[in-house]
């Protein structure tokens, strides 16, 4: 479950919301094309959580015994050899490397605002940003999989606060006015939450 929930940043509760501000929207008019982002965006994570997932319960199903140092990578190399253990690689370093830009865009962004320079060098900021973080996770040293297991139990922490902040962001009409948030949507938001 770390394998799949560790790949879900707490920035991300934000993302969608950050761009459509970051975008200007004030109108119904592209909401259309927001839409449609949002699903193809939703699809494709929910794709790869499966890719993820399936083969570790398929492993644990069996009984295979898993390393404590690297619970992950052993799983996919379990199920499908060498090949698998690439195949693993490759798509953490997918994933990874997508969380990294879109959690570094979005904690930027929050600080362009403050003065016109930081939104003139957005840019260098987001690769700064990047450069910082890395800098301070080789100065930890420590192993992944601690970094790893604590990034899954802060994000556990943060996103039902996060989401909760946004469902009642979405009902508050001086804040969105033109966009209805459909209370199909907002009951399983807060049962989520709870």
């Amino acid at each position: 479950m770390a394998l799949v929930g560790g790949t879900v940043g707490g920035n991300i509760s934000f993302a969608g919301a950050r761009r459509q501000l970051d975008a200007d929207i004030k109108s119904n008019a592209p909401m259309a094309h927001v839409n449609m982002t949002a699903v193809i965006g939703i699809i494709i994570t929910c794709i790869m959580r499966c890719v993820l997932f399936l083969p570790a319960l398929g492993v644990v199903w069996n009984c295979a015994a898993i390393s404590d140092n690297n619970p992950a990578a052993p799983v996919f190399e379990i199920a499908a050899g060498n090949a698998g253990y690439k195949f693993f690689g490759v798509v953490m370093w997918a994933a990874a490397i997508t969380s990294v830009i879109g959690a570094s865009f979005t904690s930027v962004s929050f600080w362009k605002r403050f003065h016109p320079a930081l939104e003139k060098n957005l840019q260098r900021l987001i690769t700064a940003f990047i450069l910082i973080s890395t800098i301070v996770f080789v100065a930890l040293r420590q192993p992944p999989i601690d970094i790893f297991m604590t990034a899954g139990v802060v994000n556990g922490l943060i996103l039902p606060v996060a989401l909760a902040i946004m469902l009642i962001a979405v009902t508050t009409k001086k804040l969105v006015g033109f966009c209805q948030h459909p209370l199909c949507i907002q009951v399983p938001g807060w049962l989520i939450v709870a």
